[in-house]
């Protein structure tokens, strides 16, 4: 009886390491995969993931020469666009950082893409490049306000943060620093992830 009894006990304690074994494992398993969460969510920095990412409606803007242009002439590209204006505010404080931006990352992989809504014209844009020293950034206009409908602008700046295929899989309403490293890093993540995709 005593043989028995031992035999119970001993199986019962290995059941329990084996219970206790699991359930500290497991929760390690989730731990690691709540942290992983966490990274991914980090690594679109001050952007506001798209859970659902889907294709962008067609829209057109005006380039610096008149000509009329879509998402689809950047297709490609990780395009990170800002759609502003000269007389907000917050607008003309992130430019230079965009700029910035662009001149070091700008490339066959990378483009920032800046829309204004001045109802004025091109030629305003152009005269805050000059006065502000914009000098990588080309001048784009939405001159009828087709950019704002089709994106359902909230306020100004808004920038949406658009993969190779033209899906939007981040949004930041309000300005930021775009030449910081936690943006950049955030660029280099998506180009990085599209090359391995294909």
């Amino acid at each position: 009886m005593s043989r028995r009894f031992l035999t119970l006990a001993i199986a019962s304690a290995l059941i329990f390491a084996a219970a206790l074994s699991w359930y500290q494992t497991a929760g390690v398993r989730r731990e690691n995969a709540a942290t992983a969460g966490n990274s991914a969510e980090r690594m679109l920095g001050p952007f506001k993931k798209i859970e659902k990412p889907q294709p962008l409606p067609v829209f057109h803007f005006v380039d610096s020469s008149g000509a009329k242009r879509t998402l689809a002439d950047f297709n490609g590209r990780t395009v990170l666009l800002n759609v502003w204006a000269t007389w907000c505010p917050p607008c003309r404080e992130e430019m230079p950082s965009l700029d910035r931006l662009h001149s070091r990352m700008a490339g066959d992989s990378f483009q920032v893409l800046a829309i204004s809504t001045d109802l004025n014209g091109i030629s305003v844009v152009q005269e805050f490049y000059r006065k502000v020293g914009i000098n990588s950034l080309e001048a784009y206009i939405d001159e009828d306000g087709e950019t704002e409908n089709a994106l359902k602008v909230p306020g100004l700046p808004t920038t949406l943060l658009i993969d190779k295929k033209g899906n939007a899989v981040g949004v930041k309403v309000g300005p930021a620093e775009w030449d910081s490293d936690e943006v950049v890093a955030v660029v280099n993540a998506q180009t990085d992830s599209q090359v391995k995709l294909d």
